[in-house]
């Protein structure tokens, strides 16, 4: 079990939720697939970190920041003396390395994975310095996690994992000699409590509150054709079953998370909810699982 457990970041959770509700542009639908097959690649390789038995503590996803800049790992792992990191890419296709540069097989040139470790590198030293950590070893590493990426002309002696190398990893960190110590177990306690929750790495499109398109979403594939049967509300696209109350819950929650300015009123989420016609039902599971505030029209829940 992680120390630290890779969470979905807010960001995308926000994507998701405007994907299925607003008309999203070439540009940003390529991103939003871009921002999902990336968390994919790392909830992949966690996996396989799951499963190391040698001690270390295995941190996922930490976003801190050292000197006003802020920096983003994928996955950390404390052995005795030694701190590996690890930038997961799921890149799949046929690329080339070129001039010390990452390019598609038509020149179109991508961000450098080799410049990101020196760059994380850097800071991480940094920030370890000041905590106090001045001879714990960094290692830095690129994976590439997906079976169906390529590498032409590839570079020798860079820290750089295949896809077909992925395993001999595992197995040797999994037989990495390893005694942790009260200070690693203190370095991963400071490093999981330095994680910024607020991240500006993922950009939002611009969107409002009109037009977004209301309704209850079904919460296996996104489908907007959903009915209420007694207790519960029922997908015709899939078939999945979901109660009623949770489905108004997460209406709630997506209110929130889009717009946290907007007061949570039994009008607003009868409006958001569209197949729950009445507003009594909606009330009443607002009032069993928020604390009401006001009186008649100017009652929202909080």
């Amino acid at each position: 079990m992680p120390f630290k457990a890779r969470t979905v970041p807010v960001g995308l959770i926000m994507l998701r939720i405007l994907h299925k509700r607003m008309n999203f542009s070439g540009e940003e639908k390529k991103y939003y697939v871009y921002q999902e097959k990336g968390f994919a690649g790392e909830v992949q390789f966690d996996l396989l970190t799951d499963k190391l038995q040698s001690e270390c503590y295995i941190l996922n996803d930490l976003l801190l920041k050292v000197n006003n800049t802020t920096f983003q790992i994928d996955t950390s792992i404390i052995f005795q003396k030694t701190l590996h990191f690890f930038e997961v890419k799921n890149y799949e296709g046929d690329y080339c390395f070129r001039n010390g540069r990452f390019e598609t097989l038509n020149e179109k040139e991508i961000k450098n994975s080799l410049d990101q470790v020196k760059r994380i590198t850097s800071l991480l030293r940094q920030l370890l310095q000041k905590l106090g950590y001045h001879h714990l070893t960094i290692e830095g590493k690129v994976v590439f996690i997906n079976p169906r990426f390529t590498l032409y002309q590839a570079p020798l002696n860079e820290p750089i994992i295949y896809p077909t190398q992925v395993d001999a990893l595992m197995e040797t960190l999994n037989v990495k000699l390893s005694k942790l110590t009260n200070q690693d177990k203190k370095l991963a306690e400071q490093l999981v409590s330095l994680h910024q929750k607020e991240s500006s790495f993922i950009q939002i499109p611009t969107y409002n509150y009109e037009q977004l398109k209301k309704g209850i979403t079904c919460r296996e594939c996104g489908s907007f054709l959903m009915s209420v049967l007694g207790m519960n509300v029922v997908c015709s696209d899939c078939g999945c079953n979901e109660i009623v109350e949770s489905a108004v819950l997460r209406i709630v929650d997506e209110i929130k998370l889009l717009f946290p300015d907007q007061k949570i009123t039994t009008n607003v989420v009868h409006e958001w909810c569209v197949v729950i016609k009445s507003k009594k039902r909606i009330s009443r599971i607002l009032e069993r699982n928020f604390k009401m505030v006001g009186v008649r029209n100017w009652t929202y829940y909080e």
